[in-house]
């Protein structure tokens, strides 16, 4: 069986930036084994399934890194909307993919971003700190805060980027994943890196689902709705956010790296 496979980088407008997302358009689901076989094959952040429903411009999707299924995904759920705007033809402006995590809006713009409407998940503070942060990061952060990850509050960017984690500590965190985040250094209004060992993702290179917790904390601690944010990995990305009541508005480039298929069975 042939399947078609595109490998798109997410939430940039240059090639070999921003994060790597597989996608793989599907007529009808795999078994769940195949398609994490198939994601464990691409050694990529995520790859993404989607599934055409009987209304147009809606599809069932579902995301897998090399180790499991999650809930969430941003930049595979961008990478995505791209493959169908800008390889399969789709000819609206708007696409709803529906998830484990409800109902998710990609709109695209004249500019060419691409905008998802994800739900808002703010963090709340966290009584004690779990095994394994400090010694995973290496430094003490001002403040650990709690969502679907774990968010480790530094004074500066400059931290954010010195910081070299032990992936094998991390990974003792009870949380999918550690977020670390500080304000920027003027260009931007947060920065952040994404280490999720524990989900088989040593460091995501840029996180759309991260910033749905970001978003609400940062715009809250900056008194403003609309941030422009940069994630600091190696290779880098960059978002612009709205807080928009208990839902987030995460807008970024995409480009299309390679177009192929894979032979499965």
């Amino acid at each position: 069986m042939l399947l078609p496979l595109y490998q798109i980088d997410a939430f940039t407008d240059t090639i070999f930036t921003g994060n790597p997302a597989a996608v793989c358009p599907l007529t009808a689901w795999l078994p769940a084994e195949t398609m994490q076989a198939i994601a464990a094959e691409n050694n990529l952040a995520e790859t993404a399934f989607f599934v055409p429903k009987s209304t147009v411009g809606e599809y069932e999707i579902r995301w897998f890194t090399p180790a499991v299924e999650v809930e969430l995904c941003g930049h595979a759920t961008l990478a995505s909307a791209h493959v169908l705007l800008r390889h399969l033809h789709f000819q609206g402006e708007e696409i709803t993919f529906h998830s484990k995590s409800g109902p998710l809006r990609v709109r695209r713009h004249p500019s060419g971003r691409l905008t998802l409407d994800f739900p808002s998940r703010p963090p709340h503070p966290l009584a004690e700190l779990p095994d394994g942060l400090l010694a995973g990061l290496g430094a003490t952060p001002v403040q650990v805060l709690a969502g679907p990850d774990l968010v480790a509050l530094f004074n500066s960017e400059a931290e954010i980027r010195a910081l070299q984690p032990n992936q094998a500590q991390l990974a003792l965190v009870p949380y999918r994943a550690v977020i670390v985040t500080a304000p920027g250094s003027g260009e931007v209004d947060f920065v952040s890196r994404f280490f999720g060992p524990r989900v088989g993702v040593p460091e995501d290179p840029v996180t759309g689902s991260a910033h749905t917790t970001l978003i609400p904390y940062w715009a809250e601690k900056l008194g403003k709705t609309a941030l422009h944010a940069r994630q600091v990995s190696p290779r880098g990305g960059e978002l612009w956010c709205e807080l928009h009541g208990d839902r987030v508005l995460i807008s970024g480039y995409a480009v299309t790296y390679l177009r192929g298929e894979i032979e499965v069975g």
